[in-house]
């Protein structure tokens, strides 16, 4: 399995040092031919303003809205896929919702389908503002979601490539699966 980590700007490494651990392949993300051959693709959490900037600089934009397989998008990567960004998954998304860096903060947090709590580390953290039918929302703090997928694409608003707890990665890496037993 061969997973790309978008690596423009911010915390691609992290996201990278996971996958690896779990098995997967890891392919950093930098040009639209780094796309070729992925069977997923993680977008970090950073500074969106500067990844939206970069991936426009280098063709990514375009090249990402014709990817068709699973994206795992966090924090920056979140407000990247929104229907107001690179439309792939209808979700509007407010920035720093939860924040400034200040606010920043940890808790113990409900997923729907676990039965134990994932602790998430949250940053300057944005959080999902309007959501249309097709998304399911997967996990709230406060009763904002925070955690959502629709078809190919899961975002989370927190980091959980800053924690030890694989999870929520392992979800993403079975979507990956699923696509690639429905393209084969």
């Amino acid at each position: 399995m061969r997973i790309g980590v978008l690596a423009v700007q911010g915390a691609f490494r992290e996201h990278a040092a996971m996958l690896r651990r779990l098995g997967a392949a890891v392919v950093e993300v930098r040009l639209p031919e780094h796309l070729a051959g992925l069977d997923g693709l993680v977008i970090p959490g950073g500074e969106s303003t500067a990844i939206l900037r970069l991936m426009a600089l280098y063709g990514l934009d375009e090249a990402l809205r014709g990817f068709d397989a699973p994206i795992f998008g966090t924090c920056a990567g979140m407000i990247v896929l929104d229907r107001e960004r690179l439309g792939l998954i209808d979700l509007r998304v407010e920035r720093n919702a939860f924040g400034r860096q200040v606010a920043s903060f940890e808790t113990e947090l409900a997923v729907e389908g676990e039965t134990e709590p994932f602790h998430a580390v949250f940053i300057r953290a944005p959080w999902i503002a309007e959501a249309g039918p097709g998304v399911a929302i997967l996990a709230e703090v406060d009763g904002h979601p925070v955690l959502a997928r629709e078809g190919r694409i899961l975002v989370a608003s927190f980091h959980p490539e800053l924690t030890d707890d694989t999870r929520i990665h392992e979800r993403f890496l079975a979507m990956v699966e699923e696509g690639m037993s429905v393209r084969a």
